[in-house]
């Protein structure tokens, strides 16, 4: 069996069987599909020529190339996932990924807004949501519920109204991995959530369905957040969305969704949030991944000690 046709198997495998998100999936095919041109310049065209000086060349020239530690990185742990799928399917006799080494990628402390910074945010939302413009109460929506509950992008747009317990406000989220998780939003959030679920979104379909007059029925959707046609939003709206608020926010700080995400997760810790309960709440798989914030919160500690005690 050529690698073309085991690549193919693989990204079959990783996408049904491991339950990895079609982003993942994306970054491994662009990686292997390097690895195997790669061999195929060398001759090597089946699993058995798949050694551990080939995928070492194969990281060398992506150095020489210029890539950057954490490109490097992920494609050695790409080629480590594919060898050892190799080597359980009994199609190489030892794994060479396993002693494939790469630099480590230069981890950076996620940038955080401040809460007075965010509180002013919310606030002129929650203003422009005041004149019942359904968009203007949407956003506020959006951004009120991204940084209540962390969650990521993903995750946001994914949601049916059926996840929401506006009873017991909570949100049943489907992470990576197609994990399941309960996270809680506080009442602002709530009452954001609920102007926009009873209002605005009734608002926005009866729009939508106006102006598809005579081009046939509205698409039924369950999502939560639509947009102005009345379909499910897109990564890329709430890209939009996000941006526009953040770009409000003075100096050179974070201009996507996750920075919502990582400021909840900051500021929870900074308030005396368990650890493992802000894992959870992140639903995040290793506590090791959760302890970056508690590096961020020392790091703002750091900071404001530099700049408020006399002597430092």
């Amino acid at each position: 069996m050529n690698l073309d046709t085991l690549l193919d198997d693989y990204l079959a495998h990783v996408r049904t069987e491991r339950g990895y998100s079609e982003h993942t999936v994306a970054a491994y095919r662009g990686d292997l599909i390097e690895l195997v041109a790669f061999a195929g310049e060398r001759g090597a065209v089946d699993a058995a020529a798949i050694d551990l000086a080939l995928l070492r060349d194969w990281l060398w020239a992506a150095t020489e190339r210029g890539l950057a530690r954490a490109s490097i990185a992920r494609r050695a742990a790409s080629a480590r996932g594919f060898t050892a799928w190799l080597l359980r399917r009994g199609l190489i006799a030892a794994d060479p990924g396993l002693r494939l080494r790469a630099p480590r990628a230069q981890r950076t402390l996620p940038r955080v807004v401040t809460q007075q910074a965010l509180a002013d945010a919310l606030a002129a939302l929650e203003r422009a949501a005041s004149t019942d413009d359904p968009i203007a109460v949407r956003d506020s929506a959006i951004v009120e519920l991204l940084y209540a509950s962390a969650l990521r992008v993903s995750e946001l747009v994914g949601l049916d109204r059926s996840a929401i317990d506006r009873r017991r406000r909570t949100v049943l989220v489907v992470g990576k991995g197609s994990k399941e998780r309960v996270v809680p939003y506080g009442a602002p959030a709530a009452r954001a959530l609920d102007h926009y679920l009873d209002q605005a979104r009734p608002a926005i379909l009866a729009a939508a369905a106006a102006a598809q007059t005579g081009r046939g029925a509205l698409a039924v959707t369950d999502a939560v957040f639509l947009g102005a046609r009345g379909a499910r939003m897109g990564v890329r709206s709430v890209y939009r969305v996000v941006t526009e608020v953040l770009s409000s926010i003075p100096g050179t700080g974070p201009s996507g969704p996750h920075a919502f995400r990582h400021s909840a997760a900051t500021h929870l810790l900074d308030g005396g949030a368990d650890l493992r309960a802000v894992q959870e709440f992140l639903g995040h798989a290793s506590l090791g991944t959760t302890q970056i914030y508690t590096h961020v919160s020392a790091e703002r500690l750091k900071q404001s000690y530099r700049t408020a005690h006399p002597r430092a």
